[in-house]
C-alpha cells in the first residue's frame, strides 16, 4: 500500500474516533443527567462515577486503574441495570450509540482488533438497533458533529471576515 494511503485511512481512523468520543461524552453527560434526576440526594461524585462506568460498559472500554476496577466490581448490579434500562429511558440514544459501536468496531478491525463482543453486549441488553444500516464515514462524522454541537461539547465553526483575521494574526 502506497504510504499517501495509509496515512489517508490512518487519518481517517483518527478522525472517525474522535467522533466516536463525542458520541461516548453525549452518552455519559445523558446517563449522568438521567441518574441525577433518579437520585437527586445522591452525592455527585457517585452519580458521576458511576455514569462513567455505565459509559464504558456500553462501549467495551474499561479503565485498568485500580479505583475504578473497584467501583465497577462493587456496582455491577446496578451498572448492569442502568444498561438494561437504556433502550427504555433512554431510547434517543439507541441510534447514536449503535452508530458510534458498529464504526468503533470497524476502526479496531482496520487496526487488528476484535471488538465485536461490545455489539454482542449491546444487542444483549436491548440497545443495539439491528435493524440500522452501518453508516457511512462522512454520514457518522456529521451525526457526531451535530450531537456534539446541540450539547454543546463542541463548538461549530465560524466564519470570519477578513478584517477579523488581522486582529488575530500579529
Amino acid at each position: 500500500m502506497p504510504p499517501e494511503t495509509i496515512n489517508k485511512n490512518s487519518q481517517l481512523l483518527a478522525a472517525l474516533r474522535e467522533a466516536v468520543g463525542v458520541v461516548q461524552m453525549v452518552v455519559f453527560k445523558e446517563i449522568r443527567n438521567r441518574l441525577v434526576k433518579k437520585n437527586p440526594d445522591a452525592e455527585a461524585t457517585r452519580l458521576s462515577s458511576l455514569a462513567g462506568a455505565i459509559t464504558n460498559e456500553v462501549f467495551g472500554t474499561q479503565n485498568p486503574q485500580s479505583k475504578f476496577v473497584s467501583f465497577r466490581a462493587e456496582n455491577l448490579g446496578d451498572i448492569e441495570q442502568e444498561l438494561l434500562a437504556i433502550k427504555e429511558e433512554l431510547p434517543q440514544l439507541c441510534v447514536d450509540i449503535t452508530d458510534a459501536l458498529r464504526i468503533q468496531t470497524l476502526c479496531d478491525h482496520q487496526e487488528g482488533h476484535d471488538s465485536s463482543q461490545t455489539l454482542v453486549r449491546a444487542k444483549e441488553f436491548g440497545f443495539l438497533m439491528e435493524d440500522r444500516d452501518v453508516p457511512l464515514p462522512s454520514s457518522f462524522m456529521l451525526l457526531a458533529r451535530a450531537l456534539g454541537e446541540k450539547h454543546t461539547i463542541i463548538i461549530p465553526p465560524i466564519q470570519i471576515n477578513p478584517e477579523q483575521v488581522s486582529t488575530l494574526v500579529h
